[in-house]
């Protein structure tokens, strides 16, 4: 009777298991802490969107205001806008950083800027 050599299992050990995991928990925490910054940055832009409609720099300044009360988003101000017009189109521009705490002396910095159509 001859034996059979059984086949070498393959497979992940449980350290690598673990290391998996880990990797995975680490970049959900991460991407819970940056999904509310691309919230408020479609908010911003939202507002910015409407804020354009307005014919003055003061009237785009207290649409923009009226928006981010209602969305509720403090990273950038109606002060922090550049106002210009295109021909007989008024452009708002925006441009903020957003700092994510990551561990120890190590931040995340994430850089949104845009303008309304």
């Amino acid at each position: 009777m001859k034996y059979r050599r059984n086949k070498r299992q393959r497979g992940i050990s449980f350290i690598g298991l673990l290391f998996v995991v880990g990797v995975i928990a680490c970049l959900g925490v991460l991407a819970a802490q940056v999904f509310p910054t691309l919230v408020e940055y479609q908010a911003i832009l939202k507002a910015a969107q409407k804020s354009s409609a307005g014919g003055t720099v003061a009237e785009v300044r207290q649409i923009f205001e009226r928006a981010a009360a209602i969305d509720d988003f403090n990273s950038i101000n109606s002060k922090d806008l550049d106002v210009t017009k295109n021909g007989d189109k008024v452009v708002v521009k925006f441009a903020y950083n957003k700092e994510i705490h990551m561990f120890g002396p190590a931040f995340l910095l994430l850089k949104y800027s845009g303008q309304s159509k």
